[in-house]
C-alpha cells in the first residue's frame, strides 16, 4: 500500500475512534452519575414502584428523569439502547491496533527487550493475549460467587497479572498499548456478553408478563460499574506514547500499573460525590501514587545517566561533532527527516525533524529523554549499540549546557 494513502487511512481509523470512545466515555459518565444522584421519588409517585428520581437543567431546559425499580406500568414504544457507542470503540480501536501494531511489527511490536522478536509470532501472541484477558475476566465474574469487593480485588489483581504479561511479551510501547486493549476489550465484552443481555432478559419478561428476574439487571449494572472505573485507565494507557520516556527499564509494568490504578482511584471520588459522599482522602492517595511514579522514574533516569555518564569518562570515548552527525543520520534521520526514507513513515513521526543538530535544538530536551529511557530508535531497528547510545546523550548534554 502507498504509504501516504497508509498514512491517511490510520489518521481516519484513529478519528473515527476518538469520535466513538467520546461518545461512549460520555454516556458512561452520565449513566452512572444519574443511578448515583437519583433521589427518593416524591410522594405522590409511591405507587410507581421507582428507584427515585432526579431533576436537572441544561441546554436550555428542565428534564425530569425518573429510575424504575424493574418495570414501567406500561412499556414505552421506543426504548433507547447505548451499545453501539462501546461496539464501535473496540472495532475502531482494533481496526487501529491492526493497522499500527500488526502492519508494522518488527518495529513497534517487538524490539530487543521482549521476549518476543519475531514479527508474525508477536501478532499470534497478541491476539491470543487479548482473548485470554476477556476469557480471564469472564470466569471471574460468571463463575466465581464472590461479594462486590472481593470482585473488585480479584478482578484487579487479574488486570495487575495481564500488565506484567503483555511487558513481558512486547515492546514496552506495545505492552501499554496492550494493557490498555486488553482493558477496553473486557469492557466491550461487559456490553457485548453481560449488560445487553441482561437488559434484553429485563424487557423480554416484562413484555411477556412473566415475573421478572431482578438478577440478570443487577449484573448488568456491577458490569456497567466495573467500565465506569476502566475508562480512564484505557484513557492512559492509550497516550503511552507521551510517557515512554518513563519506561524502558525491568519495572515499567508496575509503572504503568500504578498510573491506571491512579486514574481509577481517582474516579472513585467522583463516583463517591455522585452520592453525596466527599473523601479528599481518595483525590489525595491517588495524587501521592501518582507523584511516587514521577519521583521513582525521574530517579531511574538520572541513575541512568550517571551510568553512562561514567561509561564514558571511563572510556574516554567522546564524540566529535562529525562523527555524532553520523550518528544521527545513520539512526535518527531515517525518520526524523523532511522526506524519511524508512519504509512505512510518509512524514516525519510527530513531526520532529532533526536532519543536524541546528535542527535537533528545539527537540534536543525529547531526544535526551527518548535515548534515555531507551526509547528511541523503535526497537532500536538500527541497532545502536549502548556505547553509541551514550556518547550521543552526553554529547547532546554538553552542548547544550555550553550555549
Amino acid at each position: 500500500m502507498d504509504t501516504l494513502l497508509f498514512e491517511w487511512i490510520t489518521l481516519l481509523v484513529r478519528w473515527a475512534h476518538i469520535i466513538t470512545a467520546i461518545a461512549w466515555i460520555g454516556a458512561s459518565f452520565y449513566f452512572v452519575w444519574l443511578d448515583m444522584s437519583l433521589e427518593e421519588a416524591s410522594p405522590n409517585k409511591k405507587n410507581l414502584r421507582l428507584q427515585g428520581e432526579l431533576w436537572a437543567i441544561h441546554g436550555g431546559g428542565i428534564y425530569e428523569v425518573q429510575k424504575y425499580e424493574l418495570a414501567p406500568p406500561v412499556m414505552p414504544k421506543k426504548l433507547h439502547w447505548f451499545k453501539w457507542e462501546a461496539y464501535s470503540t473496540w472495532l475502531t480501536g482494533t481496526a487501529l491496533l491492526v493497522l499500527v501494531y500488526y502492519g508494522r511489527a518488527q518495529t513497534y511490536l517487538v524490539d530487543d527487550g521482549s521476549f518476543i522478536r519475531d514479527p508474525t509470532t508477536a501478532v499470534l501472541a497478541s491476539i491470543g493475549f487479548l482473548i485470554s484477558g476477556v476469557l480471564g475476566y469472564e470466569l471471574i465474574v460468571r463463575r466465581l460467587n464472590l461479594s462486590n469487593q472481593n470482585l473488585s480485588t480479584l478482578v484487579t489483581l487479574w488486570l495487575a497479572f495481564l500488565c506484567w504479561v503483555a511487558f513481558q511479551l512486547f515492546s514496552d510501547r506495545a505492552a501499554t498499548i496492550h494493557t490498555g486493549a486488553v482493558i477496553a476489550s473486557i469492557m466491550a465484552a461487559n456490553v457485548f456478553l453481560g449488560i445487553i443481555p441482561g437488559q434484553r432478559a429485563l424487557v423480554a419478561a416484562i413484555t411477556s408478563g412473566e415475573a421478572v428476574d431482578p438478577g440478570p439487571a443487577l449484573l448488568a449494572r456491577k458490569r456497567s460499574l466495573h467500565n465506569n472505573y476502566l475508562t480512564l485507565p484505557v484513557v492512559l494507557c492509550m497516550l503511552a506514547n507521551h510517557f515512554a520516556f518513563a519506561l524502558g527499564h525491568s519495572w515499567s509494568w508496575l509503572v504503568v500499573l500504578t498510573l491506571c490504578l491512579s486514574a481509577a482511584y481517582a474516579r472513585h471520588f467522583f463516583n463517591l460525590k455522585h452520592t453525596g459522599r466527599i473523601r479528599p482522602s481518595v483525590l489525595i492517595i491517588s495524587a501521592a501514587s501518582f507523584l511516587l511514579v514521577v519521583a521513582a522514574t525521574t530517579w531511574q533516569i538520572i541513575e541512568d545517566k550517571k551510568a553512562r555518564a561514567n561509561s564514558i569518562i571511563a572510556s574516554n570515548d567522546s564524540l566529535s561533532s562529525r562523527q555524532f552527525q553520523q550518528l544521527l543520520e545513520k539512526h535518527c534521520t531515517t525518520c526524523h527527516a523532511k522526506n524519511p526514507s524508512f519504509p512505512g513513515y510518509a512524514a516525519a513521526p510527530g513531526g520532529i525533524i532533526f536532519e543536524n543538530f541546528e535542527s535537533l535544538t528545539a527537540y534536543r530536551h525529547r531526544a535526551i529523554t527518548s535515548m534515555v529511557s531507551g526509547y528511541m530508535p523503535l526497537a532500536n531497528l538500527t541497532e545502536l549499540t549502548e556505547t553509541e547510545r551514550a556518547a550521543m546523550i552526553i554529547y547532546l548534554e554538553s552542548v547544550g549546557s555550553a550555549r
